[in-house]
C-alpha cells in the first residue's frame, strides 16, 4: 500500500477530488501545481514546474512511494499542438521519478488512446488515435509499458472515459452547458446526440483512481469507467434535468466529430475488482 503519495496538477479539475480523498483515506499526500493556492492546504503544497530540468526532482517533490501524474495541459483541447510539444517534457519527468526511487507510478490515460472504435475497450484493444490528444497520450502510454517491462518499477496506466461534472471550470460539454445558463442563454447548439459513451461522475472517478493507485495487484492498462454506454443527448438532456437549467439542445448545429465512434465504453473487469478489494479493505479498518 502507498504511504507517501504524489499528485500532480492537484489543483486541476480532477486533481481536486483525488486529492481530498487521499486525504481522507489518511494517506500522506503531496500536491504539486504551478499554482498551489489551488492546493487542499491539509497536503504538503508545492508550486513546482515538474517540467524544469532539475536533477533533484525526485527529491524536491518529497520522495514519494506512489505517483499519481494527473497534469495535462488542453486536456478537452484534441488537436492543440501542446499536446505533442509537451510529449518528451512527460517523458523525462516521469523517468526522473523512476530513477530517484519512486517505484509506483499511476498515470492519467484516455479512451481518446484508442481512436475509432465500437464496442468494449480492453487493454489489448488496437490503438490508433485520431487525434493530436490521443497520439501523445498513447505515445506516452506506449513507451512507458516497455519501460515497466524491464520490472523497475509498476505502471497504472489508467484509461479515462467521458466525464460528468457540475464545475462551471473547463472545456467540456458540461461545463460549457453550465456557463451557457449562467449568461442567460435558453438554447444550446449541439450534436445529432446520438453516439453511444461510457460517462462517469467525476467523484467516482476520483474514488476509482485513488483505489487504483494505492493497490499494487493488478497494474497495466485499467479502464477507469462506468461499463456501459449511453448516449449522449440521453446523458446531456438527464444533466440539465439533474441541474435545473433553463435551457434548450439545439439538434444537429454541429456535426458529429468524425473520430467519435457511434457506441464504445470501457471493459469494467479489472476496476471492478480493484473497487471489491478497496471497499473491504476499507471495511476492515
Amino acid at each position: 500500500m502507498a504511504k507517501r503519495v504524489l499528485v500532480t496538477g492537484a489543483g486541476g479539475y480532477i486533481g481536486r477530488p483525488v486529492t481530498a480523498l487521499l486525504l481522507d483515506a489518511g494517506f500522506e499526500v503531496v500536491a504539486c501545481d504551478r499554482v498551489p493556492e489551488a492546493l487542499d492546504p491539509r497536503a504538503q503544497c508545492i508550486g513546482e514546474d515538474i517540467f524544469a530540468d532539475h536533477g533533484d526532482m525526485y527529491e524536491r517533490l518529497g520522495g514519494p512511494d506512489t505517483l499519481i501524474h494527473l497534469a495535462w495541459q488542453d486536456g478537452f483541447v484534441h488537436n492543440s499542438s501542446t499536446h505533442m510539444q509537451r510529449l518528451s517534457d512527460h517523458v523525462r519527468f516521469l523517468h526522473s521519478m523512476i530513477d530517484g526511487g519512486c517505484q509506483h507510478i499511476a498515470v492519467m490515460g484516455s479512451m481518446h488512446e484508442v481512436g475509432y472504435y465500437v464496442g468494449a475497450i480492453d487493454e489489448n484493444t488496437p490503438c490508433n488515435p485520431l487525434s493530436q490528444y490521443g497520439v501523445a497520450k498513447n505515445a506516452l502510454r506506449q513507451s512507458l509499458l516497455l519501460d515497466a517491462g524491464k520490472g523497475t518499477f509498476d505502471l497504472l496506466w489508467l484509461r479515462a472515459y467521458y466525464i460528468v461534472s457540475a464545475d462551471e471550470r473547463g472545456s467540456s460539454i458540461f461545463a460549457k452547458l453550465l456557463q451557457a445558463a449562467a449568461r442567460g442563454d435558453t438554447t444550446f447548439p449541439f450534436t445529432s446526440g446520438t453516439n453511444q459513451y461510457d460517462f462517469i461522475g467525476l467523484d467516482d472517478l476520483a474514488a476509482q483512481i485513488v483505489a487504483c493507485a494505492t493497490q499494487t495487484k493488478i497494474t497495466g492498462v485499467i479502464n477507469t469507467c462506468s461499463g456501459k454506454a449511453v448516449s449522449l443527448a440521453a446523458r446531456v438532456e438527464q444533466f440539465i434535468a439533474e441541474n435545473h437549467l433553463n435551457i434548450k439542445l439545439e439538434y444537429g448545429v454541429f456535426p458529429d466529430r468524425p473520430y467519435d465512434s457511434p457506441l464504445v465504453y470501457g471493459d469494467p473487469t479489472k476496476i471492478m475488482s480493484i473497487m471489491a478489494a478497496y471497499a473491504e479493505s476499507n471495511h476492515q479498518l
